[in-house]
């Protein structure tokens, strides 16, 4: 897990192995089992997550106890609530394990470290940033707009490596749809051919 975090920041930035040493020890691994919650409603989000293996949800849950999926993180990818992360203010997430997960979490402290080490640290993360906020921008847009059709195509697209690892319902709740849409349009989509 360790390596596989150092890698991915080595890849990425320009931070050198030599500087990498002056970061380790601010980066922490945990094996966690399916169904851990990570980060409840109302705590402040102290922590960022890196997925080595297995697959994170971050959702809030409504007045009637459903669940509204806001983003999955597999293999390679970041979950936190930002807002709670950047700002130390209640969290409206919960973040739970999804599968048996291989993490890797930092603090706010590795990243002002990082920043102080690597100008191009900063322009990643920002970078990083960037892309989250166009992502919610297209997201935004397909929950308010797109048929029940085009949200699963786009789901497919952007999640194909998750797509068969989650259930139904969790597909749905991350979509707005009810699973009995969500069946109707997979039932439609198989009528057509449709290979997904």
């Amino acid at each position: 897990m360790l390596e596989q975090f150092k890698k991915y920041i080595l890849s990425n930035t320009d931070i050198s192995e030599e500087q990498y040493k002056e970061l380790e020890h601010l980066v922490h691994s945990l094996k966690i089992k399916k169904g851990t919650i990570l980060l409840k409603e109302n705590q402040i989000c102290d922590r960022a997550f890196f997925v080595c293996k297995g697959l994170l949800r971050s959702y809030t849950v409504d007045e009637m106890g459903k669940d509204h999926i806001i983003q999955f993180a597999s293999e390679n990818w970041w979950i936190a609530d930002r807002s709670s992360f950047y700002f130390d203010e209640p969290s409206d997430l919960f973040i739970d394990v999804i599968e048996d997960a291989e993490i890797i979490y930092i603090q706010k402290e590795f990243l002002k470290n990082a920043e102080k080490i690597s100008v191009n640290f900063v322009s990643f993360n920002t970078l990083a940033l960037q892309k989250n906020i166009r992502q919610m921008q297209k997201r935004i847009n397909y929950l308010l707009a797109a048929t029940a059709e085009k949200k699963y195509l786009d789901f497919i697209e952007t999640h194909r490596e998750i797509t068969f690892r989650l259930p139904l319902q969790m597909i749905a709740s991350y979509l707005g749809i009810t699973p009995e849409s969500l069946s109707r349009v997979r039932k439609e989509l198989a009528r057509k051919n449709f290979k997904y």
